[in-house]
């Protein structure tokens, strides 16, 4: 195999390495930087603003993209298969006394696996990372190569963009275009900067960084831990229900069954006078309302959105082996975003 062999191969999984990089850092990268740099007189940003701001214009741009990975991926297999396995071919059936087709099949499956390997590593995961690291900085250095790629598959990505469309109307699916992805480091950079910008206010900012990290919290930092509730026996008489009623400042009390480890319901103090109002006196199990039981790692937005879909006010907060370890609601989580400490949520618990 010559030098030239090798330069090759090279360049082809480069090229390969060039064009990842070009699609995720044009998906990666934010708007708003490229579109300052562009009004600062940036002339590569200038060109790559218009590429970036419009859907269909990045669909196109990832789409030139994916088909230069794919020409460069298919490329390299053949030029391959066509140097490097001949190449070996009748040195590896010198090595294994093979015949010459047993040999050939070896040697290209063997090429195969090395280069597939490399362009993995080189072509692939590599530019990747660099791309979502660096997204501006990536876009920006990759542009005037995929303006090219552009002009030069521009017919090619007519027809494989329509094509797409007609398949996917066949199926009764829809074709959404290519959107920005931004991670949370960077939303919260976009927030500190409107900030420094003007456009909000420090307590304002505090309480969308707060928000941008909700989903971090788990249900044990966000609970009023059990010992700290109020809490009814379902066995309890009307006289020890109507006390404790009476000297709590909570609109809902949780029943348990047994042992306060056993919580099997909620009791609303609206219920109750209603019930009372109209009936008289009636057995505690009668008022209980079900409960929504959640694992202490549960994070706080799944709290949210999982006490939304059962209208639930609060959830009894459970340990692996199902026993009572708090009480989490709304309020507390809505506190954690308001900055509010736990100390301070715990009079809220069952309110």
């Amino acid at each position: 195999m010559t030098a030239g062999v090798g330069i090759g191969l090279v360049v082809l999984i480069l090229v390969n390495a060039l064009y990842v990089a070009a699609e995720f850092g044009a998906v990666g990268v934010r708007r708003s930087r490229v579109r300052r740099l562009a009004e600062d007189g940036h002339r590569t940003a200038q060109r790559l603003l218009p590429h970036v701001k419009d859907i269909d214009a990045l669909d196109r741009y990832v789409g030139a993209s994916q088909i230069g990975i794919t020409l460069s991926s298919l490329g390299l297999g053949a030029f391959a298969q066509a140097t490097v396995t001949v190449a070996l071919t009748g040195i590896v059936a010198r090595w294994l006394a093979l015949d010459f087709e047993t040999a050939l099949a070896a040697t290209a499956a063997g090429v195969l696996l090395v280069l597939t390997a490399a362009q993995l590593i080189v072509g692939e995961l590599v530019p990747k990372a660099i791309a979502l690291q660096y997204p501006t900085q990536t876009a920006l250095a990759t542009f005037w190569p995929m303006r090219w790629s552009l002009w030069l598959f521009r017919p090619l990505l007519a027809l494989l963009n329509g094509s797409a469309a007609l398949l996917l109307r066949v199926l009764g699916a829809r074709a959404h275009g290519h959107r920005h992805l931004h991670s949370p480091e960077e939303i919260d950079l976009l927030i500190a900067e409107s900030r420094d910008g003007g456009l909000l206010e420090p307590e304002e900012q505090q309480r969308l960084h707060r928000a941008l990290r909700l989903g971090l919290k788990p249900a044990r930092d966000l609970m009023v831990r059990r010992d700290r509730l109020t809490m009814l026996s379902e066995d309890a008489s009307w006289d020890e229900v109507i006390s404790t009623v009476a000297a709590s400042p909570f609109s809902r009390i949780p029943v348990f069954r047994g042992s306060p480890d056993r919580i099997v319901g909620t009791l609303r103090v609206k219920d109750l006078v209603a019930r009372y109002v109209s009936e008289g006196p009636a057995p505690l199990r009668a008022l209980l309302r079900p409960v929504v039981r959640i694992t202490e790692d549960m994070p706080a937005d799944r709290i949210i959105q999982l006490l939304r879909e059962r209208r639930a006010h609060q959830a009894v907060v459970v340990d692996r082996e199902d026993r009572t370890v708090g009480l989490v609601t709304i309020q507390d989580v809505l506190g954690e975003m308001m900055g509010h400490e736990p100390a301070a949520r715990a009079v809220e618990a069952g309110a």
